[in-house]
């Protein structure tokens, strides 16, 4: 029995240990499995989870941030620290307020518009401006239209994907106009996309679909055409010429890319939607992005520097959460049956002894000793 209650003790000490250690990334992977389709809240378990182990991890990045000139995510990181209630140094954010504020100069802006709409590229907010109002007069995209398709023309390397989103970019312009606004995201969508296409701030997963979808979309040997007569000079025939390639009826799927990707960009800016397609491999990553932007705003592009394409989605097995789960969960029954064991154990050990009181008592009282004869005839006599 006292082996028995041993092993019992020692099993329930060893199941207490293990269930001790595993709980809490039972706990941990348990909330992530659940808010695997919440971009929202799934980013924000693993920032705070990060931060429990690392306090001074935003600081860090605030400084290399600082140190690349790039006033936008560290603005963007102390909007994070501030949500999940981390403490700065009041030196680093006035640092950081100071480089915001010299960031958006109005000489500096006007600047970057004007690059935008001249070259069509654009890092930020005022770049992308100028991009989206060259496109939107249309400018922007027959430009892109006739450069990369002189290139076509002439055997030189061409991006196809670059030359079909402005082909897109095209059509959807006449849409913005008749619909008054409606179809602004994607119109905003399709530039930013030709513009991080242009930078290299596009996954090679992502532009692939994006380089299959712009084909099925356009009719390749009218655009070949329409690129032959195209000019800058003759705006209103080429834009005639390029509508005319584009099936609008198989634009659906770019359509609704596009408008994802636009929304990232109001939300999070120009940069945050530059990040956010780096890490995304298809258009549903991309959507995920879109939510994720529509809850956490400025501080998206805080969330995909630190986590990655794990901001968007589980990046990580669900197995390895779900065999957390499971340790845990076997640890509890190993716990329990341990417990139970040694209730029982102790309770038959009380029994065993009260039987063996009982029974020595009983004994007792059968062996206490008789009068004698003699001494009982005496006690009659008297």
């Amino acid at each position: 029995m006292r082996l028995q209650l041993g092993v019992a003790k020692f099993c329930l000490a060893i199941s207490a240990v293990a269930l001790v250690a595993a709980w809490p990334h039972a706990q941990y992977s348990a909330k992530l499995i659940t808010a695997q389709d919440d971009p929202a809240s799934l980013s924000d378990l693993q920032i705070a989870e990060a931060l429990r182990r690392d306090q001074g991890m935003i600081s860090r990045q605030i400084e290399a941030a600082l140190a690349a000139g790039d006033a936008d995510l560290a603005g963007s990181l102390v909007e994070l620290a501030g949500a999940h209630r981390v403490a700065l140094p009041d030196e680093l954010t006035r640092r950081v307020d100071d480089a915001v504020a010299a960031d958006r100069a109005s000489a500096q802006v006007a600047t970057r518009f004007a690059t935008g709409l001249v070259t069509g590229q654009a890092d930020d907010l005022a770049g992308l401006s100028g991009t989206v109002a060259g496109d939107l007069f249309v400018f922007g995209d027959i430009r892109d239209v006739i450069r990369e398709g002189k290139h076509l023309a002439t055997g030189e390397a061409a991006d196809h994907l670059v030359l079909g989103l402005a082909a897109a970019g095209i059509a959807v312009t006449a849409a913005t106009y008749v619909s008054v606004g409606a179809a602004a995201p994607a119109r905003a969508g399709l530039t930013l996309v030709k513009d991080a296409r242009k930078v290299g701030r596009i996954s090679e997963g992502l532009a692939k679909w994006a380089g299959r979808s712009a084909r099925e979309v356009v009719d390749a040997p009218a655009l070949q055409r329409a690129v032959a007569d195209a000019s800058l000079l003759r705006p209103a025939q080429t834009l005639d010429a390029v509508r005319a390639a584009v099936r609008t009826e198989k634009a659906g799927g770019l359509m609704r890319f596009a408008k994802d990707v636009g929304k990232i960009g109001e939300k999070a800016g120009t940069r945050g939607a530059f990040d956010a397609l780096k890490v995304a491999e298809n258009p549903k990553d991309v959507a995920r992005a879109a939510k994720l932007a529509e809850a956490k705003g400025g501080q998206t592009r805080a969330i995909i520097k630190l986590l990655g394409r794990g901001a968007l989605l589980l990046t990580t097995g669900l197995w390895n959460f779900a065999s957390w789960i499971f340790s845990a969960l076997m640890m509890l029954i190993g716990f329990v049956t341990s417990l139970k064991a040694g209730t029982e154990r102790l309770t038959q050990r009380w029994l065993d002894r009260r039987k063996r009181k009982a029974a020595k008592r009983a004994l007792a009282a059968t062996k206490q000793p008789e009068p004698s004869i003699g001494a009982a005839s005496a006690g009659a006599e008297a």
